[in-house]
């Protein structure tokens, strides 16, 4: 005992002064080691504390602190072994002899993949309180959005039921008495729309205007961000921006104004043609020409628009693949071609999901402001025309009807172009 006692310190104070005293140390404790291993039941502790040493000793460069403390380490197991007692050291990864069985109530330790399942379990349970306390910024600033919608879009939607009813709004002191005593009618009133001819003259023009829209209107944001892409200075660039999205926030009883400056009867453009001689237009009024005025007058609008968003489209194309199609010697139409529109094609499609989606809705206050001018036969849409029933006429039901009616088409046309968007091979609206 004293031996080991001296094997495992003395050395130890002579590798502070020189590295040689870590091999030196080293080879004592790799011997104590194996001196170890044929000692009884522990042997395979003193193996591996003599594998130790004995890889102590082949690193007789390392540092003098590693060696005097690998030689203490040794010759303390080695007396804790002789005493038949484990190494502290060597108690927590003990390891059980081959053909050994644990004992009788004995609970095995959780192997590598039991603790991993633990632990992914114990965190997909507090993931979500983890983003939750993370996001709680966003939460709080979507909050507002997603109340309004609910609000404003969604809990209306139960009115939609005296669409089955005669309702009258006067049977009650509320508009829930008055919802409650309505009599049901059923679908009366979606058999009475397949028969009313004002329904499908308004279902033709917002089926005409909206071709229109999608054929003059969709195309220009397009053309205009590739334009504005190529404008080398940042700055022409940002102002042209500006220009082409002011129009956006102004409100449509000032587009419409404005347009009636221009184009009506007593706008510049009559008298221009009245001053040089020739008879002056009224385009304001005129029925033939009111598909493509207010198709030109979202143009001038919205377009600004549609040119942000695709112009943030093109600024996540790589410069190096310009660069790569210019040294193979592809000029600018065919680096448009093969590069920018087809990184614009995801956008393009999920903007077509959504423009078709409202094929329906083409502008009640739009329309609204100018469908007197030119007569309802040539201005009357499916929003024009629920207004003038419902509001106007005081017939809600089958106003209601027809809202509904027009939801379900809006619904399917939004599908319809995402499954022909999933065919293309884009994402559309919603992932497949």
């Amino acid at each position: 005992m004293s031996q080991s006692r001296v094997a495992g310190h003395e050395p130890a104070a002579d590798d502070s002064a020189t590295p040689a005293g870590g091999t030196a140390a080293g080879g004592t404790a790799g011997g104590e080691g194996a001196a170890v291993a044929t000692e009884g039941a522990a042997g395979s502790e003193g193996a591996a504390a003599g594998a130790e040493g004995a890889s102590v000793a082949g690193t007789g460069t390392a540092a003098e602190a590693e060696s005097a403390t690998a030689a203490t380490a040794a010759a303390g197991d080695g007396r804790d072994l002789r005493d038949g007692a484990p190494a502290a050291a060597d108690r927590s990864r003990a390891v059980a002899p081959p053909g050994a069985h644990p004992a009788p109530g004995a609970r095995p330790a959780p192997g590598p993949a039991g603790r991993r399942d633990a632990r992914s379990t114990a965190a997909a349970g507090s993931g979500w309180r983890i983003r939750l306390r993370r996001d709680r910024t966003l939460i709080l600033m979507t909050l507002p959005a997603v109340l309004l919608v609910l609000v404003f879009n969604y809990v209306p939607l139960l009115g939609n039921v005296v669409a089955f009813q005669d309702y009258d709004p006067y049977l009650g002191d509320n508009a829930w008495q008055a919802v409650a005593q309505s009599p049901w009618v059923g679908i009366e009133h979606f058999g009475r729309m397949v028969e009313d001819r004002l329904f499908w003259q308004a279902l033709r023009n917002t089926l005409a205007i909206f071709l229109v829209q999608l054929t003059l209107f969709f195309p220009v944001p397009i053309l205009l961000a590739l334009l504005i892409n190529s404008f080398v200075r940042p700055r022409v660039r940002a102002v042209a921006q500006a220009v082409l999205y002011l129009p956006h926030f102004f409100s449509w009883v000032l587009v419409v104004t404005v347009f009636q400056q221009m184009f009506g009867g007593a706008g510049m453009l009559a008298q221009t043609l009245r001053e040089h001689g020739h008879e002056g237009i009224d385009l304001m009024t005129n029925p033939g020409l009111f598909k493509f005025l207010v198709t030109f007058e979202m143009v001038w609008k919205d377009a600004g628009w549609g040119v942000i968003v695709f112009l943030a489209a093109l600024s996540a194309v790589s410069p190096d693949l310009y660069e790569a199609a210019a040294m193979d010697g592809a000029g600018r139409w065919r680096r448009m071609w093969h590069v920018t529109l087809p990184a614009l094609r995801p956008v393009v499609a999920l903007l077509l999901v959504l423009q078709v989606g409202n094929a329906l809705t083409v502008g009640f206050e739009q329309i609204l402001l100018q469908r007197t001018a030119v007569g309802s036969t040539a201005a009357e849409v499916l929003d024009t025309y629920v207004w003038n029933v419902g509001i106007q006429f005081g017939d809600f039901s089958y106003a209601a009807a027809v809202g509904i009616v027009k939801g379900i088409f809006g619904l399917c046309l939004v599908l319809a172009a995402n499954k022909v968007a999933h065919l293309m091979g884009e994402q559309g609206v919603y992932k497949r």
